[in-house]
């Protein structure tokens, strides 16, 4: 399993509209797309702003380019991301998943 991991940062009074928002977007694409097995949207506290971490979970860097395209380590972004004023990574890391343990 691969890990597909990407950072963004935008103002704290965007924070739970951006994460709709990449809920309806990011996550939702992914989740059409065969070969994706799951994903998470964190967020930490950084002040002013609200950094989110995306990692979504993959059978194969195959699966991850038909999401994606052949350049699998640009990032994807989507029209609306304008709106919550946000600084997004344009790359993303690509992890081998070792072990997954969830309670």
């Amino acid at each position: 399993m691969i890990a597909r991991e990407w950072k963004a940062r935008c103002p704290q009074r965007h924070v739970a509209g951006f994460a709709e928002h990449l809920r309806r977007t990011g996550v939702h694409d992914a989740a059409g797309t065969p070969g994706f097995r799951g994903a998470q949207i964190l967020v930490r506290d950084i002040g002013e702003c609200g950094e989110f971490t995306l990692i979504t979970y993959w059978d194969s860097i195959g699966a991850i380019e038909a999401f994606a395209g052949e350049d699998t380590d640009v990032a994807r972004l989507y029209e609306g991301d304008e709106r919550y004023e946000l600084e997004p990574d344009h790359f993303v890391l690509h992890y081998e998943v070792v072990e997954n343990f969830a309670v």
